[in-house]
């Protein structure tokens, strides 16, 4: 089988080209570097598009993101479907959904909040247009990704548990899904395999509270630490930093349950073991 590419230089593409490099003949594609009018796709069976204008220190304006995060999937898509292309994976986002709800499914009514969930989000409507017999088109919504080297949250955590022995963040009760790198090529390679169309959540299984990441982190660094509670430190935080207060306790949790019935699967790993395969390195 033969798949094309693009943002195979991305966290999620170049890990998804390492774990399935030997089953997979790989095409690659990059919107730095190359245009979309030059594209070949002789014998091509799916297209996965995991390249994307994310969040930014900078905020861009919308219409740069409708630029890459629309147009170029669109026009692609449409392309693909001339060259008689079967399949186009599209990697969006649960922040299609916005920053209001605490506990969502794929019927959730998503409200976007941000550009980037916006343009996420306008891209798959056009993109599921057209989804018929002979095209079929998949949408996989994760929320954070971790796992060896992944940008974000969680490695600025790792990063904290390896420089301080003291971290005031002690019994916190939030419920936060996120998905390990390798639960996320799985549930991907699945929808490749059973050429599903539709919307697909991706999640592990079990939701995490920030300071039961922060232990699981801990136990795998085989590092002593202390976490304490320090009295208003939660409220100064949502004073000075809203935005880093509502990522540390805040609740965001997935019930996937639909994408895994739909698929007949089961996430090939636990919580712990994700955490391991981070902080151990392994892809």
């Amino acid at each position: 089988m033969k798949i094309f590419i693009t943002g195979s230089n991305g966290y999620l593409g170049n890990s998804f080209l390492g774990q399935y490099e030997n089953k997979y003949t790989f095409e690659k594609f990059s919107l730095l570097n190359q245009k979309i009018e030059d594209i070949k796709l002789d014998n091509i069976d799916a297209i996965l598009h995991c390249a994307a204008l994310v969040h930014q220190k900078v905020e861009h304006s919308y219409e740069k993101y409708y630029e890459i995060n629309v147009k170029y999937p669109v026009k692609l898509a449409k392309i693909a479907k001339q060259n008689a292309v079967k399949q186009f994976v599209f990697i969006s986002t649960i922040a299609v959904y916005g920053e209001d709800e605490k506990k969502l499914d794929e019927n959730t009514i998503c409200n976007p909040a941000t550009f980037y969930g916006k343009s996420k989000l306008e891209a798959e409507k056009e993109l599921l247009k057209l989804n018929d017999d002979n095209f079929t088109v998949s949408i996989v919504r994760p929320p954070m990704i971790y796992g060896k080297n992944a940008p974000g949250n969680i490695d600025s955590l790792v990063k904290l548990v390896k420089k301080s022995s003291i971290i005031p963040l002690a019994n916190i009760q939030n419920k936060r899904s996120f998905i390990s790198i390798h639960n996320l090529c799985y549930i991907i390679n699945e929808v490749i395999i059973q050429k599903k169309s539709g919307i697909f959540l991706a999640s592990d299984d079990e939701p995490l509270s920030t300071s039961k990441l922060i232990e699981l982190i801990t136990k795998n660094l085989d590092k002593k630490i202390y976490l304490i509670k320090i009295p208003f430190f939660e409220t100064l935080l949502k004073i000075l930093k809203p935005s880093f207060h509502k990522r540390l306790y805040g609740s965001l949790e997935i019930d996937n349950t639909i994408t895994k019935e739909k698929l007949n699967l089961k996430n090939p790993y636990d919580v712990e073991d994700g955490i391991k395969l981070m902080i151990k390195g392994i892809y």
